[in-house]
């Protein structure tokens, strides 16, 4: 059973097929792409993988928003580059241990760019980012889920 969301949300949609195994086709709007492992974890390495896209993901969220809030802030941003990395231990995911999370246990982004501001400034632009970044406040947060299944 699926709940409406309310009317002021705004609502995002993705579809996504399995080619293979470890290979899937994801569908919104007018945008498709790609969803596989790399060979070395038994993919055809045809596209990034889950975990990537998510750091992507962040990635483009934050630069969205680093951008929203310089401009509220009067800040002149320019050269914007964002690394991120993630470490996880796969034995969850494959079932061999329960010892650890399956997701990352923890996620580093470094934000290089060059802003004419003050030490102080720059760190409120920063927590603002975070504070607002829709997608880091769902990797932040726990977001509820609700699997559902349908058999064809």
């Amino acid at each position: 059973m699926s709940v409406d969301f309310p009317p002021q949300l705004l609502t995002f949609d993705v579809s996504a097929q399995a080619e293979s195994p470890t290979k899937t086709r994801v569908s919104t709007r007018s945008f498709e792409f790609v969803i596989d492992e790399p060979d070395s974890l038994g993919g055809t390495d045809h596209g990034p993988n889950p975990v990537e896209y998510l750091l992507g993901a962040l990635a483009g969220c934050l630069n969205v928003t680093a951008h929203v809030v310089a401009r509220e802030m009067d800040l002149d941003v320019q050269n914007l580059e964002i690394s991120l990395e993630g470490g996880l231990d796969p034995a969850t995911f494959m079932g061999k241990s329960d010892d650890e999370r399956a997701g990352f246990q923890e996620i580093r982004v470094n934000v290089t760019a060059d802003v004419d501001a003050s030490g102080e400034t720059i760190r409120t632009w920063l927590s603002t980012v975070e504070a607002r970044c829709p997608v880091s406040d769902n990797l932040a947060n726990g977001t509820p889920l609700a699997l559902s299944f349908t058999n064809q």
